[in-house]
């Protein structure tokens, strides 16, 4: 089913053949009406699933195909020289997190390629069905102006999109304090599977405060591979000036001593009785529907469901229908501020990120 209208389905090619590229490429094989992967750059182009046409290096791509864009799927050293090939092709691309390892390499990246409009960075966690419902509720003034965001579910770049985004900052100066703390843990699930050994063993929590001024801050808290552990809790808080928002429950003061509770409704499809599938429908907030899947029918995972998103938002970018999903700027300044979390956890001072040339 194709929700998307008459919209032109999105074309992208991926650079890259590890375990990222099959997750985009996975993509495309779950909603082939919406997202169509029409090749591979890879030096080994062995290693690419049957079906899509894979060859050693971009110019070959590009006298088979020309894509709407391309993403790139390669290891963090390689990440910017391949942004750098792919806008000298002339071609819209789409970076991993982060767009460079360190604070040089996004310096230099902007040098490079920050003026030619083509750069955006996979950044999916605010288009996940549950983090874009309580951005659409906070967006919409339900807890007053928001001043902290807490989140304790995803690591550095990425917990820092959700704070800015929850936030509703954009380039704003911040003071960094952080603090690493290093305990025994039971960790028997990963990204790899379930460990036949599941014995605590030490792992690094990291605390920070990020100070945006003005009394708005963000809380900054993540245990190593608290993504997979089964045993750990995630958790989103954001506080307005008139209530909270504390995972899928909002508190806020409608009048003088009434202070109501709403809670977030997943609406799951192949429940019970249900046939209609087996996913998520749709997220509502005292009967407002304020998400809908747009994937519905793919089964897609929610994370999932964020990632074909960010892929079908930059083919509409890429072919002028819709706004920059997530550009580089964005990306550049999200990785910054994760830097500077984890030096002032290694000096123990704070770290100041200013205006930076990507500003």
């Amino acid at each position: 089913m194709n929700d998307g209208g008459s919209m032109a389905p999105t074309t992208f090619a991926v650079v890259g053949s590890g375990k990222r590229s099959r997750f985009f490429l996975r993509m495309a094989e779950a909603a082939p009406d919406r997202l169509r992967a029409v090749g591979i750059v890879s030096r080994n182009p062995e290693r690419a699933p049957q079906g899509v046409l894979a060859v050693r290096t971009l110019d070959e791509l590009l006298a088979h195909e020309r894509p709407d864009f391309v993403a790139a799927a390669v290891p963090w050293p390689q990440m910017p020289d391949t942004a750098r090939a792919v806008v000298a092709a002339g071609l819209p691309v789409l970076v991993e997190t982060p767009p460079a390892p360190d604070l040089d390499g996004l310096r230099s990246l902007w040098a490079d390629v920050g003026a030619s409009g083509l750069v955006q960075v996979a950044e999916q966690y605010l288009l996940m069905p549950g983090h874009a419902a309580r951005l659409a509720a906070v967006r919409g003034g339900i807890i007053g102006d928001p001043t902290a965001v807490h989140v304790c579910s995803t690591h550095l770049y990425h917990a820092v999109s959700l704070v800015r985004g929850l936030l509703g900052l954009d380039m704003d100066d911040v003071t960094v304090s952080a603090r690493a703390f290093s305990a025994p843990l039971t960790d028997p699930l990963g990204f790899d599977g379930w460990r036949p050994d599941p014995a605590p063993q030490p792992r690094t929590r990291t605390i920070a405060t990020l100070d945006f001024g003005d009394g708005r801050h963000g809380l900054y808290d993540f245990t190593e591979n608290q993504w997979w552990n089964p045993l750990l809790a995630r958790r989103i808080s954001v506080r307005g000036t008139t209530g909270e928002l504390v995972d899928d429950r909002i508190v806020r003061l409608v009048e003088p001593q009434a202070p109501v509770e709403s809670q977030f409704v997943y609406r799951r499809l192949g429940i019970d009785l249900n046939l209609e599938g087996n996913e998520l429908d749709h997220v509502s907030l005292d009967g407002r529907v304020l998400y809908r899947n747009p994937f519905r029918g793919t089964r897609l995972s929610e994370d999932d469901i964020g990632v074909a998103a960010i892929l079908e938002a930059t083919g509409a970018w890429a072919r002028d229908e819709a706004p920059a999903p997530y550009p580089l700027a964005q990306g550049c300044q999200d990785h910054a501020i994760s830097l500077a979390i984890g030096e002032s956890a290694r000096t123990g001072q704070d770290v100041r990120v200013a205006k930076e040339v990507w500003v």
